[in-house]
């Protein structure tokens, strides 16, 4: 059996669901095993995953990659301590990390919306490509900015001049990336992304997003005028560092341009940096696929399995490439928002929610742990049938799972 569960926001880490659903999937098994409808020790295999927002680096550092610690500002310029991973010549950066709303010393407000940038992050970057890795994943995802990856490439080195606010480097008129360029020196980005968003326009980082991140009516019109002058400008930089293939789009009108407020745009056009789908990424990561061999069950999971996560979630992901292995999965979950006939569509077979056990949502996520045990009682019960059709004859074999 394999755990490869997201967090639950707000109350457990995707590791601290996995230890829920083990603790709750032993205990009911013990008790199977003693009314004799089970045997052996069930085989658990815990691959915490993440859809390249919060969690991305976690997901890393519980697949064996070292934690390389690092201080870096934060998303208005106040030191904050945040790591970087690495495992041989491939390093992994969250952006939620680094600049993320998370990081932010209280809610977001306008302010903070107009201010918030990405420096850190580009940091964080910089420090694992001088470190020798060769590849970079960038988990983009929770970002506190709609700054147009400005911040990043600056935190990269890129010298920006001409701001007509020091603490908003998308306003930049004049941009150098030839630090950017040596840094790089061929190696590779790759930003690991769940959203299609283009950087401008009605479903772009400005109108989607910032509303999200403190931003009032004005506020996203400023911020939409000032992603166009910067993609206005970086594109042209970038055309005349490396020319632009005039036959294909622009990056700002690329589906997922407009990721992490936009910061995905400045990491293409900035830096030559590939678009991956989020969980995807995660999942070659964290090695997913060599989990799979032999298992008879997955469960996988999110807080909230909604409408949202149909679009490149982590449950979906997971979901999907366990399906294509031939291995059926199950989901858990604080709450689902979705119909049966959805979740069925969607190729859950069984959901669990903690709300199903605690509708006071209060309540649920304070005691998400307990209650998450619980569902991991039921997940023993759906393995006992799986492994009892698969298995014939008298009891299953030992370390099944």
């Amino acid at each position: 059996m394999v755990l490869a569960s997201d967090k639950f926001k707000g109350s457990l880490t995707a590791a601290q669901v996995a230890d829920a659903l083990e603790e709750g999937l032993l205990r009911r098994w013990a008790a199977l095993v003693a009314e004799g409808r089970a045997s052996g020790t069930p085989d658990v295999r815990r691959v915490p995953v993440a859809d390249g927002g919060d969690g991305t680096l976690d997901a890393a550092l519980a697949a064996g990659f070292a934690r390389m610690p690092i201080t870096v500002p934060g998303p208005l310029g106040d030191p904050v301590p945040t790591a970087w991973a690495r495992r041989g010549d491939v390093a992994v950066v969250e952006l939620a990390d680094c600049s993320g709303l998370l990081r932010l010393p209280a809610p977001p407000t306008p302010a903070s919306a107009l201010t918030a940038t990405t420096t850190g992050t580009g940091q964080a970057v910089a420090a694992a490509l001088r470190a020798g890795c060769r590849d970079v994943l960038l988990g983009l995802g929770g970002s506190a900015s709609t700054d147009g990856g400005a911040g990043l490439l600056q935190g990269m080195g890129a010298l920006l001049e001409g701001t007509t606010d020091p603490t908003r480097p998308v306003t930049a008129t004049q941009v150098d990336l030839g630090p950017v360029r040596a840094l790089l020196g061929g190696r590779r980005i790759v930003l690991a992304t769940d959203v299609d968003n283009p950087l401008l326009g009605p479903h772009g980082a400005a109108a989607v997003y910032a509303p999200q991140k403190g931003a009032g009516p004005d506020d996203v019109a400023r911020l939409e005028a000032d992603l166009a002058r910067w993609a206005d400008l970086l594109e042209g930089t970038a055309g005349t560092a490396a020319p632009l293939d005039r036959s294909r789009d622009r990056h700002r009108d690329r589906p997922g341009a407009g990721a992490a407020g936009g910061a995905a745009f400045g990491a293409l056009a900035g830096a030559g940096a590939a678009l991956a789908s989020g969980v995807e990424a995660v999942l070659d990561l964290v090695g997913f696929a060599d989990a799979l061999d032999g298992a008879d069950l997955v469960v996988t999971g999110e807080g909230s399995l909604d409408e949202q996560s149909l679009r490149g979630k982590a449950p979906v992901g997971v979901q999907a490439a366990a399906t294509r292995a031939g291995v059926p999965t199950i989901a858990v979950c604080g709450r689902t928002t979705l119909d049966p006939a959805t979740l069925t569509a969607a190729g859950f077979g069984t959901v669990h929610a903690v709300t199903d056990l605690q509708p006071d949502p209060e309540r649920a996520m304070a005691e998400a742990a307990t209650y998450v045990a619980v569902l991991g009682e039921r997940v023993a019960e759906a393995l006992a049938d799986v492994v009892g059709r698969a298995t014939p004859g008298p009891g299953p074999a030992t370390r099944r799972g």
